[in-house]
């Protein structure tokens, strides 16, 4: 399954970006990043079989274990994508979000886009690893 994460704004050569890099460098799935402008630019077409995942401060804050869970059960069901939206300054509308199969939220605080770039990275590394029952994942 492809994991494509679709983010507003870019992130040219920053620590945010040398984070990304170094964390889906290690995710054993396929990965891609789609950078879109603050507005406009065309999103790529969705596929049928694609799952999207709205990062949204209203979204659901989950473990990481059932993050993996969740991908993990969407590979076996046969979904082709699942794309990641990170979406500019503003987030997104509520047409936006309907469209969602999961909003997902890193907590309640404000995160920088850039950040949370990175830190979806680490969790998509995370859920991989702990699909392929690595011990680096501990729960406390």
């Amino acid at each position: 399954m492809l994991l494509h994460i679709v983010a507003r704004g870019r992130i040219g050569r920053s620590p945010e970006a040398d984070l990304v890099a170094r964390y889906l460098k290690r995710v054993t799935w396929p990965t891609k990043i789609t950078e879109l402008p603050d507005t406009g630019g065309k999103v790529p077409p969705v596929d049928p079989q694609t799952r999207i995942v709205m990062l949204d401060e209203l979204g659901e804050v989950m473990p990481s274990r059932a993050f993996a869970d969740k991908l993990g059960r969407w590979r076996d069901d046969g979904v082709r994508e699942t794309r990641f939206m990170i979406g500019a300054a503003d987030g997104f509308d509520d047409a936006d979000r309907a469209g969602a199969d999961l909003l997902l939220s890193f907590g309640r605080a404000t995160w920088p886009h850039m950040l949370a770039r990175a830190m979806l990275a680490e969790q998509l590394w995370r859920a991989a690893s702990i699909l392929a029952n690595h011990p680096y994942h501990r729960e406390g």
